[in-house]
């Protein structure tokens, strides 16, 4: 083989590595992104699985509070018919998800204004439980948010920014989108029970 055959062949064998090191980059971000957002649903879970036994607790101190226990118990029933799936997520489908958590997030909220109506559950030991599990699954969520949206602007980086965005579009990779702030979030909530 002469000179010119061995660098062509050397010029080809290190555009094959830079290929397979971009590919795989762009796979190792995209497997982040994904489970971040796994990890946020499973906090978005851990709050609605709280549901019920807060309602319960709530229920026997407010038994004419039925409105708010229905909202609760709707909005935990919207949230349990929207499901994600990373392989197949646009923004929409984020948005209608996002918009069904704060959906919860609000009628949680106002069983929350319920509860501080009645001192006396306020000083029963497993309400208060339930309650701080909240506040620290509501922190969850958000640190969980977080994470998401950090993994994926790491992952919409990699596949947008040249000379790795011709490997992504070669595959097929596409931008993935992030949590944003609910519509109305600038505003505190309405809690008028």
């Amino acid at each position: 083989m002469k000179k010119t055959g061995w660098i062509i062949l050397g010029v080809v064998v290190l555009l094959v590595l830079w290929g397979l090191s971009s590919y795989n980059g762009i796979i190792g971000v995209q497997e982040q992104a994904t489970t971040e957002l796994a990890n946020v649903q499973t906090q978005y879970q851990r709050r609605a699985d709280m549901m019920p036994q807060l309602v319960k607790i709530v229920k026997a101190y407010a038994k004419h509070e039925k409105e708010t226990f229905e909202a609760v118990t709707k909005a935990r029933a919207a949230v349990g018919q929207v499901k994600l799936d990373a392989n197949n997520l646009t923004p929409e489908k984020l948005k209608a998800y996002s918009d069904a958590q704060g959906e919860l997030a609000n009628a949680f909220s106002k069983l929350m204004v319920v509860a501080e109506k009645y001192p006396d559950l306020k000083a029963v030991d497993n309400f208060r439980s339930l309650q701080i599990q909240e506040e620290g699954t509501e922190n969850r969520i958000s640190e969980a948010r977080r994470k998401y949206n950090d993994a994926v602007q790491q992952y919409n980086m990699k596949v947008r920014k040249m000379p790795t965005a011709i490997i992504a579009n070669l595959f097929g990779f596409q931008t993935m989108p992030k949590f944003e702030a609910a519509a109305g979030a600038e505003k505190a909530p309405d809690l008028d029970i």
